[in-house]
């Protein structure tokens, strides 16, 4: 059974943009109006890593698989054969994958053959044959039979034919005939027509008489195919791009001919992950210029894009996934990728996680606020949504009232019946990061704890020396990142920034960094990265350093600094240092039992030593006000922590009695006191200006 993909009805339902697009309703596959008529758009779904696309697409291949023809292919990683000669490329790999994943009956419909493809495939096969190499080329031309199998089973699958196109060859060198790529693609593609093809199926030949400088012949258009695949370069393209316009012309043959009139229904789907990869262009853009060019077919092209700003998208007509649930116009203009119908996938709202949570936790003995509190640390993000509900479902009877998000991450999952449970926040990690080499997640969690390019090159000068053997690291780790669609710096003018800008990649990173070494309580990796930061910052009340004094447990520094600077008149500046320090990465420790340790000392339960000496009074009183309201404001905008709503009220309080102590910023500390407990209530960041809509 199929899982259930939360926030994706736009695509799915029965009149969703896939039924539009392909003309049948998922599953039951009856009959759904085209929305484009005869011009369906390449339709692309973008978004970062962890979003859904590779689970979106497997879903409509789910739902589709048997009632139309249907192929799936990963553009980054098409499996390279050992050994293989000229004629394998990863568009050749790829087009013969589609083709075999095509070909099979669907519903009252006969098998789709690909003569025309298995043609090119074959001329191309043959251009790096050699006398002296003769086990090479059958191994190539034995890869093909598959495809060949589309046109004759039992011929295509048989050894016979690939025989005698070695035999072919050797007699077309020892005639004396140069062996040069056209000739021997002539040879070969001669004795497929006589072994594997019927009569009418020979006739496809003429197709390729359309070629470059062919002049109607067939035949030597695909010699000149041939010979540009083996020259390589804007040549090897122009061969290619006739390679996928074979797949596609024998597709649309299967619905237009009169043979198969009336037989099948909808169109055939092809699925390309990961489609920014380059072979995911080289694919596309043939079909996207044919298109451009007037020419019509049946084939519907979903594809999923890591990047919403590759160059294959620049005159995409673009929406959001919402917005094509309905209706999903693609206006076609000069440009070629005008034919691209771009759509973003959003992220799972809070109700959708919550939904997530209730079926893995069916009884419901997980924390009312869990789910809220995950799609606060995950910011929706699919990925991380399930694997955390899978987490929670799966803890520990003995744990499950008292999770956390933090708590998840120190747990481990069972993804398979058939193997053991894998550590949640590595897992993860690996998953939203795939493709590292095996010291890169070391060295990029040590720079999570920086706030900016700055921060990170000291970072990467004092603990990553080793590291630096190719130059500057943090910049390395800074431009891996951004390729791989995670944003660095600043996101929010109003948000402090981080070298890692995801929360929930920034947290899986820090959660490596303390507990990857299993060095509890020292752990001299965390301290060592905090304290040099720390350092680096200076010995002033800065409030970066002070930020990296709570990360390494202590508090009184900052509580100290935000006391002696309470009667400044800058009462906003002064709340945004409060906010910033409180941001810090908390210090946990793994399977703690109990509460957080800051809600005894937010509510006052912990006092959490006496004032600094000398101080007595107002002053004292003062000093034990700011412990208390730091503690609250860190323990609430803790993304690894649940909200506390004793906690809340407590924050509210303390703000409202500094509003009476303070001479001439009441205003903004009352406001801070109304909107603040209204901000963590719905999931969001303290607003500065308190109640600003931009603030947050």
């Amino acid at each position: 059974m199929d899982r259930e993909l939360y926030g994706r009805e736009a695509v799915l339902d029965p009149t969703g943009l896939v039924a539009r697009l392909t003309g049948l309703a998922p599953y039951g596959f009856t009959g759904v109006a085209y929305e484009h008529g005869d011009d369906p758009p390449v339709t692309v779904f973008t978004g970062g890593r962890g979003m859904g696309k590779t689970a979106l697409l497997k879903q409509i291949r789910n739902a589709y698989r048997g009632g139309t023809p249907l192929a799936f292919l990963d553009c980054a990683h098409v499996e390279e054969p050992a050994e293989h000669g000229a004629g394998w490329n990863p568009v050749t790999g790829a087009l013969a994958e589609l083709a075999v994943q095509l070909s099979p009956r669907v519903l009252a419909a006969s098998p789709v053959s690909f003569p025309r493809l298995c043609l090119g495939l074959a001329a191309v096969a043959s251009i790096g044959w050699s006398q002296e190499d003769d086990e090479r080329a059958r191994r190539d031309l034995q890869r093909l039979a598959p495809v060949m199998a589309t046109v004759d089973e039992a011929k295509g699958m048989g050894t016979t034919w690939v025989g005698k196109v070695l035999a072919k060859l050797a007699a077309t060198v020892a005639d004396g005939a140069a062996p040069m790529a056209g000739v021997l693609a002539e040879a070969t593609v001669e004795t497929v027509l006589e072994e594997v093809f019927g009569r009418a199926q020979r006739r496809t030949e003429s197709w390729y008489g359309t070629y470059r400088d062919a002049g109607g012949n067939g035949k030597l258009g695909l010699h000149r195919l041939a010979v540009d695949f083996r020259q390589g370069g804007p040549r090897r393209a122009t061969a290619e791009r006739r390679l996928v316009a074979a797949l596609v012309e024998d597709l649309r043959r299967a619905y237009t001919s009169l043979m198969r009139l009336g037989t099948r229904r909808g169109r055939p789907v092809v699925l390309l992950d990961n489609a920014h990869a380059p072979l995911g262009r080289r694919l596309v853009e043939p079909l996207l210029r044919d298109r451009a060019d007037g020419r019509r077919d049946q084939l519907v092209v979903i594809a999923a894009s890591l990047h919403p700003d590759h160059e294959g998208l620049r005159h995409a007509t673009r929406r959001r996934l919402p917005e094509v649930a309905h209706l999903a116009p693609c206006p076609r203009g000069d440009d070629i990728t005008s034919g691209v119908l771009a759509v973003a996938l959003t992220p799972l709202s809070t109700a959708h996680t919550r939904s997530l949570f209730d079926g893995y936790d069916r009884a419901g003995h997980t924390p009312a606020d869990l789910p809220g509190a995950v799609h606060r640390l995950t910011g929706g993000r699919p990925l991380g949504v399930d694997l955390l509900g899978r987490a929670a479902g799966q803890a520990p009877a003995a744990l499950r009232g008292a999770l956390t998000p933090g708590a998840l991450l120190d747990l481990t999952v069972d993804l398979r019946e058939d193997s053991p449970g894998v550590p949640v926040a590595e897992t993860l990690l690996a998953q939203l990061l795939p493709g590292l080499h095996r010291d890169e997640p070391a060295v990029l969690a040590v720079l999570a704890a920086a706030h900016d390019e700055g921060s990170a090159r000291v970072l990467a000068r004092t603990r990553l020396r080793a590291a630096s053997a190719e130059g500057d690291v943090a910049l390395r780790a800074r431009d891996a990142l951004r390729a791989d669609g995670w944003q660095t710096g600043p996101t929010h003018p109003a948000q402090p920034a981080h070298f890692v800008a995801d929360p929930l990649l920034r947290a899986l990173l820090l959660h490596r960094l303390r507990f990857h070494d299993g060095d509890a309580p020292a752990y001299a990796a965390w301290r060592a990265a905090h304290e040099t930061l720390r350092s680096h910052y200076g010995q002033g009340p800065a409030p970066y350093r002070l930020r990296q004094e709570l990360a390494l447990g202590s508090t009184e520094s900052a509580v100290t600094e935000l006391r002696t600077s309470f009667a400044d008149p800058d009462v906003q500046g002064w709340l945004a240092r409060l906010r910033f320090v409180a941001s810090a990465p908390y210090p946990r420790e793994v399977h703690r039992p109990g509460p957080d340790p800051r809600r005894a000392l937010a509510l006052g339960q912990d006092p959490g030593g006496e004032p600094p000496a000398g101080l007595t009074g107002d002053a004292a009183a003062l000093h034990m006000a700011v412990r208390r309201l730091l503690h609250a404001l860190w323990l609430l905008t803790d993304p690894l922590a649940l909200p506390d709503a004793e906690v809340i009220e407590r924050m509210a309080y303390e703000l409202r009695q500094l509003s009476g102590r303070h001479l001439t910023g009441s205003s903004a500390l009352w406001d801070a006191a109304t909107h603040w407990p209204r901000d963590i209530r719905a999931w969001r960041s303290p607003s500065l200006p308190p109640g600003s809509e931009d603030g947050a």
